[in-house]
């Protein structure tokens, strides 16, 4: 399930009509920049009641690749850990 921004800007102006949709976008917009700063910081975002996104370490490993069972080095890097709130999974899970 994916939504594009333009999509949450449009449910937000319909839900606050009082509001510009030029400021709705920016206020987006500057929404995503700063979780994809504070990522790039190595820190943890939290929306409570709605989710948490964490960049989590990974070591410098050996893997196999399953095509031609060769052994391959994968350098260390981050990864994100996307984890929704239990609320938040039965609002979802129950909309059906």
């Amino acid at each position: 399930m994916s939504t594009k921004k333009s999509e949450i800007i449009k449910k937000l102006s319909n839900n606050y009509p009082n509001f510009i949709k030029r400021d709705l976008t920016k206020f987006i917009e500057i929404i995503i920049f700063e979780i994809k700063n504070s990522l790039k910081r190595h820190e943890r975002v939290e929306l409570r009641d709605i989710f948490s996104i964490e960049p989590r370490y990974q070591k410098e490993r050996i893997a196999r690749n399953p095509r031609t069972n060769e052994k391959i080095s994968v350098k260390e890097k981050y990864s994100i850990l996307f984890k929704s709130s239990k609320m938040w999974l039965e609002k979802i899970n129950n909309e059906k």
